[in-house]
C-alpha cells in the first residue's frame, strides 16, 4: 500500500509553490507569443516597417529589424542565464525572480512608450534579461525542492505554462490584430504587466530554496524551509542531512567553489557538457524558428488566417503535454521519450520542407498539408522534447556548481535561440532568400545528429534524487548504465566507510560498499 506521505495531496504545500513559480515561464511564453504576433500585425507595421504590396501582408519589416526585434530577448536571456551563477553567490532564488518581475515591468514602459525603433531594441534586450532570470531561476528552484517522484511532473506543468503562455499571447495577438493603429500592439503590450506583479506578491508566501540555503550554511533555515515543502511528519531533519553530506562530499572532490570547477574538475566538466547540450536540444529541434515566427511565417506561406492558425499550432502543443504528463511521465524513460521526439520532429521537418518545395506557395493542398504538420511537429516537440531537455539539464549538475552549471547551460540554450532567430529571417523573409517552409531542410539533420548524442551520451535519472545522481556521477557510472545502478546514499557509505576493521571479518573497502550495481532483467 502507498505510503500517504508520498501522495500529492500531502505535498499540497511543494504543489502550491511550485504553482507560484511556473508563473515565471507563463510570462516569457506570453512575451514570446505576443512578438512573433505583433510582426504581423499591420498596426506595428506602420509604426516601425513599410509598406511591401508585393507581399500577402502588404507591409514588412526590414530583415535587420525583424531579426533584432526577435532575437535581442533572446540575447539578454543569454547574458542573463550566463551570470546566473555569479548572481546566486549572493542572492537566492526568491529574490532573482523579483529582480526579473521589475526588470520586466521596466522593459514594458519603454516598449509602450516609443516610436523609435533603437528604444524598442532596448526595451526587448532589457525584457530578455528578466526571461533569462525566470526560466534560469523558476527551474532551479523547482528542481531543488521538489520530491523525485514528482520532479518529471513539475517540469512538465513548467513546460506546460511557457506553451499555454505562448497560446494566450498569440490569441491576445489575433484579438487586436484587425486594430489598423497603435492599439493593435499596444494592448497586448499592456497585458505583459499582470503577471510579474501578481508573482512578485506570491513570492512573499513560500520559502527559499532549502538546498540553496544549505548550500550557503544556513541549515536551520533550510530545514524549516524543507519542513514547509514537505508533509506533515516527513523526516525532514534525515533528507537534511543527505542534502549536506551531497555537499561536503562534492567540496571534497572539488575546489571550494569555483566557477572553473564546471570545466577543470572530470566529474564536474562530464556534468557540465551533458547539461549543456541537453538543454540545447531544443535548438536542435528547430523550434525557435517555428515558434518565433509562426504567424510571420504561416502568413508568408499564403496560408488562410495565420493568426488563428497560430493560435491551433499552441494549443495542440498544449494538449501535447497535457498527455505528456497524464501517461508518458509515468510510464516513460526520459532517453527514449526524447529520442522519438527528435526522430518524429525531424521528419516532419523534411516533410514540410519537401511539400513545400514540390508544391509551391500558390496550391490549397499544400497549404493545407504544412498547416498539419507544423501541428503535429509542435505536438511533438512540447510533448517529448522541450520538458525533458530542461529536464535533464536542471538535474545533472552538482549542487555545489548548480547555479553555475545549469545558468551555463541556459545561456548556451538561449543563444542557440538567439542565433535562430536572428538567422531565420534570411531564409524566410521575401526580401531575403525567400526559402519559407524550406526552412526544414536544415534542420532534419540536425535532428538526427542530436538523437544519436542522446542515445550515447544522455544518462537515464527518472525517478532518482538529485543526491543519487550527484553518486552515481562521482562513481563514474557509464550513461547507458545510470538506470541499473543501485545507490546507497552518502551518509550510508560514510558510515561504513569510518567503521574500523574488526580482526577476522573481511570489511569491503569504500570502493567496493560505496555502490553496487543490478543486472538488468
Amino acid at each position: 500500500m502507498a505510503d500517504n506521505k508520498e501522495t500529492w495531496k500531502a505535498h499540497w504545500r511543494c504543489f502550491l509553490a511550485c504553482g507560484v513559480i511556473v508563473l515565471s515561464p507563463f510570462q516569457y511564453g506570453v512575451d514570446f507569443g505576443l512578438i512573433g504576433g505583433l510582426q504581423a500585425m499591420p498596426g506595428f507595421l506602420q509604426v516601425f516597417g513599410h509598406r511591401a504590396p508585393h507581399t500577402p501582408l502588404g507591409w514588412n519589416l526590414d530583415t535587420m529589424r525583424q531579426q533584432l526585434i526577435s532575437s535581442l530577448m533572446t540575447l539578454g536571456a543569454f547574458i542573463s542565464s550566463g551570470t546566473a551563477g555569479l548572481t546566486a553567490s549572493y542572492l537566492g532564488r526568491r529574490h532573482c525572480l523579483w529582480a526579473a518581475c521589475v526588470l520586466c515591468c521596466v522593459s514594458n514602459v519603454i516598449m509602450m512608450a516609443t516610436e523609435n525603433i533603437g528604444a524598442l531594441y532596448a526595451g526587448r534586450f532589457l525584457i530578455g534579461l528578466a526571461n533569462g532570470y525566470f526560466m534560469t531561476f523558476s527551474q532551479l528552484y523547482i528542481q531543488e525542492t521538489s520530491p523525485a517522484r514528482y520532479r518529471g511532473w513539475f517540469l512538465t506543468i513548467f513546460q506546460f505554462f511557457t506553451s499555454f503562455g505562448t497560446l494566450i499571447g498569440t490569441i491576445i495577438d489575433w484579438a487586436t490584430a484587425g486594430r489598423m493603429d497603435k492599439s493593435s500592439y499596444l494592448i497586448p503590450l499592456g497585458m505583459i504587466y499582470i503577471l510579474p506583479l501578481f508573482l512578485a506578491i506570491a513570492l512573499f508566501f513560500i520559502p527559499e530554496s532549502p538546498r540553496w540555503l544549505i548550500l550557503k550554511g544556513k541549515y536551520d533555515e533550510g530545514v524549516k524551509a524543507l519542513a514547509w515543502l514537505r508533509p506533515d511528519g516527513a523526516p525532514v531533519n534525515d533528507e537534511a542531512a543527505e542534502i549536506r553530506a551531497a555537499i561536503e562530499k562534492e567540496r571534497e572532490l572539488g575546489s571550494n567553489l569555483s566557477i572553473w570547477d564546471m570545466f577543470t574538475n572530470p566529474i564536474d566538466r562530464r556534468r557540465t557538457v551533458i547539461a549543456v547540450c541537453a538543454v540545447s536540444l531544443q535548438a536542435a529541434s528547430g523550434s525557435m524558428f517555428i515558434i518565433a515566427y509562426k504567424a510571420y511565417f504561416l502568413g508568408m506561406a499564403k496560408v488562410p488566417n495565420p493568426f488563428g492558425m497560430s493560435n491551433i499550432l499552441s494549443t495542440m502543443g498544449i494538449l501535447a503535454i497535457l498527455f505528456n504528463s497524464l501517461i508518458v511521465v509515468r510510464w516513460g524513460l526520459r532517453r527514449n521519450i526524447i529520442m522519438t521526439g527528435l526522430a518524429i520532429c525531424g521528419a516532419f521537418q523534411l516533410i514540410i520542407a519537401t511539400v513545400y518545395d514540390t508544391r509551391g506557395a500558390n496550391d490549397p493542398a499544400a497549404a493545407n498539408v504544412l498547416v498539419a504538420f507544423t501541428c503535429l511537429y509542435m505536438m511533438s516537440y512540447n510533448g517529448l522534447i522541450a520538458p525533458y531537455a530542461w529536464l535533464a539539464g536542471g538535474e545533472i549538475p552538482s549542487q555545489r556548481l548548480r547555479s553555475y552549471t545549469f545558468g551555463l547551460a541556459a545561456a548556451v540554450g538561449f543563444f542557440l535561440a538567439w542565433l535562430t532567430t536572428f538567422t531565420a529571417p534570411y531564409f524566410i523573409n521575401p526580401d531575403s532568400l525567400n526559402w519559407g517552409p524550406r526552412y526544414g531542410y536544415i534542420w532534419f539533420p540536425s535532428c538526427i545528429v542530436a538523437l544519436c548524442w542522446v542515445f550515447f551520451f544522455l544518462p537515464e535519472t527518472k525517478g532518482r534524487t538529485l543526491e543519487e545522481i550527484d553518486e552515481m556521477f562521482e562513481a563514474k557510472i557509464p550513461a547507458r548504465k545510470f538506470s541499473a545502478h543501485v545507490c546507497v546514499g552518502h551518509l550510508a557509505a560514510a558510515e561504513k566507510t569510518e567503521r574500523p576493521a574488526s580482526a577476522g571479518s573481511s570489511e569491503k573497502t569504500r570502493a567496493d560498499i560505496s555502490h553496487s550495481e543490478v543486472k538488468a532483467v
